[in-house]
C-alpha cells in the first residue's frame, strides 16, 4: 500500500528502505489511471509496459526516483501526440519539453498526457472534444481549467505530481476545485520550450502536488535558464518575512457569485491568517481588476491568435466553436491597438506597483465560486470570466502565485486561496502557503489527508552550498546535510571551466577542481543550510575535502566543495563523464559482453 496523500519524500524514504521499488509504485499508479472512472482525464496513457520498462531503468539514488507523474497535453513528452485538446492539431514530437526533460533526469516518470480546455483557452475544462474532467468530489461539479486533466489527476491520487500551464489561472483554479497546491511560478523561472504557446510572453509551466514542500522541491529540479526559450529567466529569489503584510480585499471587492458558503471560508481563512501573526491590510482591488480585464477584452487576446494563426485560418472549423469565437474575436484589434493596450497596462502597472510596495503578497480566495458542468456550458463566456476575477492580472504584472486548500463548503466541496507576491517570491509563497496550509487543516486531495512533509521555516540569511559527489541528492553522504535541515535549492552544473577527479578515498569521492582549461561544465546541486548547520558541518568535514567558492552556469559563486591540490596527483581524470552521478552509474553498470564469433 502507498500512502495518502502522495508525498515526495514519504515515497522517496519508502524506496530507500527497501518498502517499495520504483517498478512496484510506477505500475500501482498505472493500475489507479487505468481503474479511474472519469474518461475524460487522460487523453493518451502510457502503455503499462512501456512505463515498469522506464521505471526498472531509474536510478534509484536519484531525488526524484519513480515519482510518476502526468503531463498537460500541450506540453511534449518524445513518442507520444500532443494535441492541445484539438485532434488536427496533434503531431509527435520526438523529444521531451525541457521541463519534462529534467524532470525525468531526475527519475520522474510520466505517465501519460491530460486533457485541457482546447488551446488552453479556459478555466473551467468543458471546452474539449475529449470531455470535461469533473471535481474529485463532485462529478457534477468542473474540475477547472485549462489543466484539468493534470489537476483531477493529483487530486484523484493517479499521479504523485502534475504539470500544467498558467496564463490567466489554469494552474490555480483547478488547484482550487482538487484541493491541491498550485504553483504557478514567476514568468520564465522554468522554461516553456516544448509548450504549445497560448499567450507566449505570459505562460507559466504550473506544478500540482500534495504539499508546498513538494512543490519547491520540483521548483528546485525544473527551474533555471534555457536557451531555445525566449522568455526564459535566471532565477534570483527575494525573500518574504515570516509575518508578513498581507494584502486582502475590501469589503466591496468581496465578490462570491451568491455563494455564501465561499464567502464564509474566505473571512475563516483570514481569520487563521491574523492568528498566524500576519497583518491584513485592505487594498484598492480596482487597478488589479482593470489589469484583468486586458487579457481577454482588449488586444492582448491577439497573442492568443499568433500561437495558431496559421493553424486556426486553416481549421477554425475543427476547433471547440468557444474556443475558436474567443481566439478568433482577436482578428478585431490591429498593431495599434496592442500598444494602446500595452501603455494602458503599464499605467495601470504603475498603480499596482505603489500598492504592493506597501505590503508583502496579497491574499486572495483563487476563485469567487465553483459551477457545475451545466451551470457552465449554459454560461460559458460569463461563468468562465467569474472564476478569473482573481487570477488574471497576475502574470500580466509579472507576479507569482501559489493556491492552496482553504477549506470545504457544507455540501464538501473545495475552497482555495492563492498568496501573490513579486516576481522570484516563489519559495517565499511557498513558505507562507505551507504554514497556512496547515494552520487551516485542509489537507490535500480527494482523500483530504494531511501531508507530513513541512518546509523548514525560512532563515533569511541561509548559506548555500555546492555539492558534487557524494552529498548529492541519494547518495551515500546525502544524510550530513539532510540531518541538519539543508533545503535543496537547485539542480544545475558548474561554469564550464572545471575537472573533476575520481579521489582514493572511503567512501568513494570526487575532487572537484578549477581547471581555465577545461571546457566541461559539472553536474552539481545547490543546498542551502542555516549559519548554525553550515558551520558544523564544515567542521566536520575530512581532508581532502575544503570549501572554496564555485562559479555556476548563471556566473554566481557560493562556497562549495573543492579539494586539496595533491589530492589529484595519483586521482583518475572522470571530467568526461560530466558529473559524480554518471561516472558511478558507469562503473556499476555491467560490462558489455562482444559477440563471440
Amino acid at each position: 500500500m502507498i500512502p495518502d496523500p502522495l508525498e515526495i519524500a514519504v515515497l522517496r524514504r519508502m524506496i530507500r528502505e527497501g518498502q517499495l521499488t520504483v517498478p512496484e509504485l510506477a505500475g500501482m499508479l498505472h493500475d489507479r489511471a487505468v481503474a479511474y472512472p472519469d474518461p475524460a482525464v487522460f487523453i493518451a496513457l502510457r502503455d503499462r509496459a512501456d512505463l515498469l520498462a522506464e521505471a526498472a531503468s531509474i536510478d534509484p539514488g536519484l531525488p526524484l526516483a519513480g515519482m510518476v507523474f502526468a503531463v498537460k497535453d500541450n506540453i511534449d513528452v518524445a513518442g507520444l501526440p500532443t494535441t492541445a485538446a484539438c485532434p488536427a492539431f496533434s503531431y509527435v514530437p520526438v523529444k521531451d519539453a525541457a521541463v519534462v526533460a529534467r524532470l525525468r533526469a531526475a527519475g520522474a516518470i510520466p505517465l501519460g498526457k491530460t486533457n485541457l480546455d482546447q488551446f488552453a483557452t479556459g478555466l473551467n475544462g468543458t471546452r474539449s472534444p475529449h470531455g470535461a474532467p469533473r471535481s474529485v468530489f463532485d462529478n457534477a461539479y468542473v474540475s477547472g481549467g485549462s489543466s484539468s486533466g493534470s489537476a483531477v489527476a493529483a487530486g484523484a491520487g493517479l499521479c504523485v505530481f502534475a504539470l500544467g500551464t498558467d496564463t490567466a489561472g489554469s494552474g490555480r483554479v483547478p488547484a482550487g476545485f482538487n484541493n491541491l497546491i498550485g504553483l504557478k511560478p514567476t514568468r520564465g523561472r522554468i522554461p516553456a520550450s516544448g509548450v504549445v504557446p497560448a499567450c507566449q510572453s505570459l505562460d507559466c509551466v504550473s506544478i500540482f502536488a500534495n504539499s508546498a514542500a513538494d512543490a519547491a522541491l520540483l521548483l528546485a529540479i525544473a527551474q533555471g535558464h534555457q536557451p531555445d526559450d525566449p522568455y526564459s529567466r535566471v532565477p534570483a529569489d527575494i525573500a518574504l518575512p515570516p509575518r508578513p503584510r498581507i494584502g486582502v480585499l475590501a469589503p466591496a471587492e468581496r465578490v462570491f457569485a451568491d455563494d455564501a458558503a465561499y464567502a464564509a471560508l474566505h473571512e475563516a481563512a483570514l481569520t487563521r491568517a491574523t492568528a498566524l501573526g500576519w497583518t491584513l491590510v485592505e487594498i484598492d482591488y480596482a487597478p488589479f481588476r482593470a489589469a484583468a480585464a486586458l487579457l481577454y477584452e482588449d488586444a492582448f487576446v491577439a497573442e492568443r491568435l499568433a500561437a495558431i494563426r496559421p493553424f486556426f485560418h486553416g481549421h477554425a472549423d475543427a476547433m471547440d466553436p468557444v474556443v475558436a469565437a474567443i481566439i478568433g474575436g482577436a482578428e478585431r484589434f490591429d498593431a495599434a491597438d496592442a500598444f494602446i493596450a500595452a501603455t494602458r497596462l503599464m499605467a495601470l502597472r504603475q498603480q499596482t506597483d505603489a500598492i504592493l510596495a506597501g505590503i508583502d503578497a496579497l491574499l486572495l480566495p483563487t476563485s469567487p465560486t465553483i459551477y457545475t458542468v451545466a451551470e457552465l456550458r449554459a454560461q460559458p463566456i460569463a461563468r468562465n470570466a467569474m472564476l478569473g476575477r482573481y487570477t488574471n492580472f497576475v502574470n500580466l504584472l509579472d507576479l507569482a502565485a501559489v493556491a492552496l486548500p482553504a477549506g470545504f463548503r457544507p455540501d464538501g466541496l473545495p475552497f482555495g486561496m492563492t498568496l501573490i507576491g513579486p516576481a522570484f517570491s516563489d519559495r517565499a509563497l511557498l513558505h507562507l502557503a505551507d504554514v497556512l496550509h496547515d494552520a487551516i487543516g485542509a489537507g490535500a486531495g480527494a482523500t483530504r489527508a494531511h501531508p507530513t512533509t513541512t518546509l523548514p521555516r525560512p532563515v533569511d540569511d541561509r548559506i548555500s552550498l555546492i555539492v558534487a559527489g557524494a552529498h548529492l541528492s541519494g547518495m551515500a553522504l546525502n544524510h550530513e546535510l539532510t540531518d541538519r535541515g539543508a533545503i535543496l535549492e537547485d539542480v544545475t552544473t558548474t561554469a564550464p571551466a572545471y575537472r573533476l577527479y575520481a579521489l582514493s578515498t572511503t567512501p568513494p569521492k570526487p575532487g572537484l577542481v578549477r581547471d581555465e582549461t577545461s571546457t566541461t561544465a559539472i553536474a552539481v546541486e545547490r543546498w542551502s543550510l542555516t549559519p548554525a548547520a553550515f558551520a558544523s558541518f564544515v567542521a566536520s568535514l575530512p581532508a581532502p575535502m575544503t570549501i572554496g567558492k564555485v562559479e555556476l552556469a548563471d556566473g554566481a559563486l557560493h562556497p562549495g566543495f573543492c579539494c586539496e591540490p595533491t589530492a589529484i596527483a595519483h586521482a583518475t581524470d572522470i571530467t568526461d563523464h560530466g558529473g559524480w552521478r554518471a561516472y558511478r552509474a558507469s562503473i556499476s553498470a555491467p560490462p558489455v559482453q562482444e559477440a563471440i564469433t
